[in-house]
């Protein structure tokens, strides 16, 4: 098969281990909410409202963030150093073991 580990930790600090299918061009936003975890992703992955945003909180390599992530991110709250859009965060090999944090909700 076709999977990957994905380890969410919820804003309640409870980790979810996650099971993603690498061969549906599914993003992490999308495996959020196929689990039913509370990440919102109002635009539908357009990278053009920030609901989904997390925190990297492993060691795992992630591509360089494009300009519409980082044009977002520069409009969010909450945003740290290591913020990313679940939304852009593809999921496939490369990211197996993952462990993100979802960031608290907007004010």
């Amino acid at each position: 098969m076709n999977e990957i580990k994905v380890f969410i930790i919820d804003r309640e600090n409870q980790q979810h281990e996650l099971i993603g299918p690498t061969d549906m061009n599914m993003n992490i936003m999308e495996l959020c909410k196929a689990y039913d975890l509370p990440v919102l992703g109002e635009c539908g992955g357009m990278a053009m409202c920030a609901t989904c945003q997390c925190y990297l909180e492993s060691d795992t390599r992630l591509p360089e963030q494009s300009d519409a992530e980082l044009d977002m991110l520069d409009q969010a709250f909450f945003v740290k150093p290591n913020s990313r859009l679940g939304c852009q965060i593809q999921l496939d090999d490369s990211i197996d073991g993952i462990t993100l944090r979802l960031a608290p909700e907007s004010v």
